[in-house]
């Protein structure tokens, strides 16, 4: 049996932690994939304040979990092997720190070496309005290879639930990882009356 691959989810301390939990959840039931995560201070409090959860019980979903003031982990190596990085969801503040390569903390660090060794890194950024700092620091992240995925509701579904709202967004990114999953019906288009 190969070895499983790695993927690093990051949570931090922006609204919609439910999406880290998600991804956390469906991933434990994927044999193939060992789950690497990190949960910032803020990120901890977005748990308790959101979901009820402590920070304790996040981390019994991931296989291994690293410390955010632990810049010496072997996810901070561009040696370690991974098929990329999550952040779900990504603060301004770490967004920031990512496009201007500060690495001032393990996710931001863990970012940069995603970046530098051309593997997927994935940032569910939340925030509204935006303003031009925040477009400045996406583009200069989507112009390094990253991807920006805000987690916007899909309505052409018809979803009837928080849930299914989560499930289709976290499927979505799933998919940027070719990942499989039934989390929420493929589009299969539209029959156009005229």
């Amino acid at each position: 049996m190969p070895p499983p691959k790695r993927l690093v989810i990051a949570i931090t301390g922006a609204t919609g932690a439910i999406y880290g939990v998600r991804l956390l959840q469906i991933l434990q039931a994927v044999p193939e994939i060992e789950t690497h995560l990190l949960i910032s201070d803020a990120g901890a409090l977005s748990l308790l304040q959101e979901l009820g959860m402590k920070r304790k019980e996040i981390e019994t979903l991931a296989h291994h979990v690293h410390k955010v003031r632990n810049i010496g982990a072997s996810i901070a190596s561009g040696s370690f092997q991974s098929e990329g990085m999550i952040v779900a969801p990504c603060s301004m503040k770490t967004l920031g720190a990512i496009a201007n390569g500060l690495s001032d903390n393990l996710i931001s660090r863990t970012a940069d070496v995603i970046l530098k060794e051309r593997r997927r890194l994935v940032l569910m950024v939340r925030e509204t309005p935006l303003n031009l700092a925040h477009l400045r620091n996406m583009t200069a992240v989507t112009e390094m290879g990253g991807i920006i995925f805000p987690p916007l509701p899909c309505f052409y579904q018809r979803p009837q639930t928080i849930a299914e709202i989560v499930d289709h967004t976290v499927g979505r990114v799933l998919d940027l990882f070719a990942i499989p999953h039934t989390l929420s019906p493929r589009w299969n288009g539209v029959t156009v009356m005229t």
